[in-house]
């Protein structure tokens, strides 16, 4: 861990220990676990030692020099294009420890290739899918100490991709940093793995066709603060936003994507420009489709929802987590039935813990 002292930034021995161990895979056998309270993990920044910062310039035509860094602030011109214009992206996904003490990955290819379509929408360069995945490994490695025993959690990674060169003028940055920064978490919700209470938002949307919903673009997610706040403060968890256009399908969660299941059939919203196209989403359709479930991506009206037997959320932070009831207006449905959710987390989970065949090569060893 990073402690600073007026301007000077020291490390504990242990943060010593644990980039020496990247550095050198030969040293890295024996270690010990950060001094953490895993039984009582939640979902907030308890910053792991290393981040990994790697940056292009108008100089040159890729992304080159990259390297770990202790965790702090970094340095940027107030005329920053992500800090003016919001030019800049995120990524979320996982590393988990298994019980031989194996480390793994879940299909982080696909994160560098959201993060390249992002990229593209928002006029930024963008790493290389292997320098994307090498990358994370590096700063999994680096804080291997922080992935949290198998079953108490996950050390989430978070890769960003910011303009960090100054422009006056509305126009892409000269310059772009792409930085990765890692911090163990447990459940995203304070419900922990009880069902979500949903409240449908009818006055705010998420994104509109065009815009920018169907990418992780960092502008998507302040506006999504004040529908929250208020749909918490009358106890809800989160909220689900409908479309801008008739205002009556189902768009995403703020956080998440939303499925419903009628006997047999597992639905979701298709994601077709203003829905983030999940992975965690993606790997349940297959799981879905894998136990029997037919399956499919279509527009969904709220109605449908209100008559389901049963709904879900998905995403990386929140998994697999089941929805107690949906509220729209003054109408309240409860769903009592989980067993669906229940039984797709199980396989993921399984999948990731390597208890269930990975029969589609997923997860990637970090080694």
């Amino acid at each position: 861990m990073c402690m600073q002292n007026g301007n000077q930034k020291f490390l504990t021995s242990q943060a010593v220990s644990a980039l020496q161990e990247a550095n050198d895979p030969a040293d890295s056998v024996n270690y010990e676990l950060a001094d953490v309270d895993w039984d009582n993990l939640g979902f907030g920044l308890m910053p792991a030692d290393y981040m990994y910062v790697m940056k292009r310039s108008k100089d040159h035509e890729g992304f080159i020099n990259g390297k770990l860094n202790p965790y702090g602030n970094i340095e940027m011109s107030p005329g920053a294009a992500v800090l003016n214009y919001g030019q800049g992206l995120f990524e979320g996904m996982k590393a988990l420890r298994r019980e031989d003490g194996r480390m793994v990955l879940f299909r982080p290819g696909e994160n560098a290739k959201r993060m390249k379509m992002g990229a593209e929408r928002m006029c930024m360069p963008c790493p290389s899918v292997d320098q994307f995945i090498d990358a994370v490994k590096q700063t999994a490695l680096a804080n291997k100490r922080w992935i949290p025993p198998p079953g108490k959690g996950s050390l989430y990674i978070r890769p960003l991709l910011l303009g960090t060169g100054p422009t006056l003028g509305l126009a892409a940055a000269p310059e772009y940093t792409f930085l990765i920064y890692a911090s163990p978490v447990r459940n995203y919700f304070k419900e922990g793995m009880a069902p979500l209470n949903l409240y449908v938002e009818d006055e705010y949307h998420r994104a509109s066709p065009g815009g920018a919903g169907g990418i992780k673009a960092i502008t998507n997610y302040a506006p999504a603060l004040k529908p929250l706040m208020t749909a918490k403060s009358r106890g809800f968890s989160d909220v689900l936003y409908l479309d801008s256009v008739e205002k009556k399908n189902l768009e995403e969660v703020s956080t998440c994507n939303i499925f419903l299941v009628k006997g047999n059939m597992v639905s979701t919203p298709a994601a077709i420009g203003t829905i983030l196209p999940g992975i965690t989403r993606k790997s349940i359709i297959d799981i879905a489709s894998d136990l029997g479930y037919e399956v499919e991506e279509r527009s969904i009206a709220l109605e449908e929802l209100l008559e389901a037997d049963e709904v879900f959320c998905t995403g990386t932070a929140v998994v697999v987590a089941s929805v107690g009831s949906i509220t729209y207006k003054d109408r309240r449905v409860d769903y009592g039935n989980a067993s669906v959710s229940k039984k797709l987390m199980s396989t993921f989970l399984g999948i990731q813990s390597g208890r269930i065949e990975d029969r589609r090569g997923w997860m990637v060893e970090i080694s």
